[in-house]
């Protein structure tokens, strides 16, 4: 995994939750710097930790190094991907909640987010990998490419409250394969929402909004 340590933003006050958000393809630990920012604003005492996927070359993208959660290797079948790089990201963010928990955090204060791939890699982390408690899930413009038909989810998973917000004019992650990952966790259970904003392969000012309002509600319960 990337050597390079996450960006840690400390709130004015003693930290009580976290945030642990992962960028997207070709981003950085900065690129969700400005909105973690904005949403310690009004969210004050929540941590925000933001990693950066290793540089590696994406398949997809002609063989270009870049950071990169895992190497998508094909559009079709719905992006073909490497699921050992997958699996590799997801203890990365396994790891890091045992950080937060280990700092003082409980993990019902402990909160995933993540955009596009890095979406991809909470969502597997949250509902494939990690068997305790979580805050919730925040999925943004994102899918589940290893959510098995089959699969079940234990009562601490389904407990995972999980906003999924995309863009409808989005032409990088269609929507459908968004909805779908929505559609699976409702099946199972979860409490799950999903929202749609007129906008593409993007973060907007109404979509923040929401995710301050949701984050707001969860922590306050």
């Amino acid at each position: 995994m990337s050597s390079v340590a996450p960006l840690i933003l400390e709130p004015a006050q003693p930290a009580s939750a976290c945030v642990i958000w992962l960028h997207g393809l070709g981003a950085d630990r900065y690129d969700f710097q400005p909105v973690a920012e904005a949403l310690q604003r009004v969210l004050p005492g929540v941590r925000f930790v933001l990693p950066q996927a290793p540089t590696r070359p994406v398949t997809l993208n002609g063989g270009w190094s870049m950071p990169s959660w895992y190497d998508i290797v094909a559009l079709e079948p719905e992006r073909a991907l490497d699921l050992a790089q997958l699996e590799d990201s997801a203890s990365r963010v396994l790891e890091l909640i045992e950080a937060q928990r280990a700092s003082g955090i409980p993990a019902e204060r402990i909160f995933l987010a993540g955009f596009s791939q890095g979406g991809a890699v909470v969502l597997h982390a949250a509902f494939r990998r990690w068997a305790g408690a979580l805050g919730g899930v925040l999925a943004l413009s994102t899918y589940a490419p290893a959510f098995e038909p089959g699969q079940t989810l234990g009562a601490i998973q389904q407990a995972h409250p999980v906003l999924c917000l995309h863009g409808s004019e989005d032409a990088v992650v269609d929507p459908a394969l968004g909805r779908r990952a929505h559609d699976w966790l409702a099946e199972r259970g979860v409490a799950v929402e999903w929202r749609s904003y007129p906008m593409g392969h993007e973060v907007g000012n109404a979509e923040i909004r929401d995710i301050a309002l949701w984050l707001s509600e969860r922590l306050a319960a």
